[in-house]
């Protein structure tokens, strides 16, 4: 299989987009980046992030960009996308947030700051607390509550609003919210209390 075949592959699974390790590792030296950038073949997105040029434009395009920009010395994104902005995704209430919200490992380390639109939570997820999507990944309906609870910057009527429609749609199960009351009571009185 040819480099740009390879490549096509990894940006196809990323919504188009790629990253300067992974066009190494198709074969592609970083010394003739430039040559892909001036024919428009690719579009330099975000330092060490790209994307083919010609590939179809997708709905949420930033959410796999910034991913991608959260990656680890090993080139893995570390970022997943949570509490509002997870609400967004799933489209579990009305709520708009003004920045993008993304949970990040205790130890994550970026040489810059942040850029200003996102709003970092450090924190350990499970694996059963991530959805995986193309190029991104998120915290499930479930789990996005919960944080939006303890995070306490959500109105209670979009948290009773989510859990409405995470339950009407089948996205959890009403026992995955009774289960709440042992693992942790405050979040299911919580929860409750807004529901009534």
């Amino acid at each position: 299989m040819g480099n740009q075949n390879q490549l096509f592959e990894i940006a196809d699974s990323q919504q188009g987009f790629f990253t300067a390790k992974q066009a190494e590792k198709c074969g592609y030296k970083r010394s003739n980046f430039h040559l892909k950038l001036d024919s428009g073949e690719w579009t330099q997105e975000e330092r060490g992030v790209y994307r083919l040029a010609r590939y179809p434009v997708t709905e949420r395009p930033e959410l796999v960009l910034w991913s991608l920009w959260s990656r680890n010395i090993e080139d893995m994104p570390q970022g997943v996308w949570s509490h509002e902005t997870a609400l967004d995704i799933h489209e579990l209430s009305d709520v708009m947030p003004s920045k993008m919200h993304m949970t990040v490992p205790l130890d994550f380390r970026r040489r810059k700051e942040p850029p200003k639109l996102l709003r970092l939570y450090r924190g350990a997820l499970e694996d059963s607390d991530i959805e995986e999507r193309q190029g991104y990944r998120v915290t499930t309906p479930i789990r996005t509550i919960i944080d939006c609870v303890i995070e306490g910057t959500v109105a209670d009527n979009f948290i009773a609003q989510a859990v409405q429609q995470g339950l009407s749609r089948g996205l959890f199960l009403e026992r995955e919210l009774e289960s709440l009351k042992e693992i942790n009571p405050k979040i299911y009185q919580k929860i409750k209390r807004v529901l009534k």
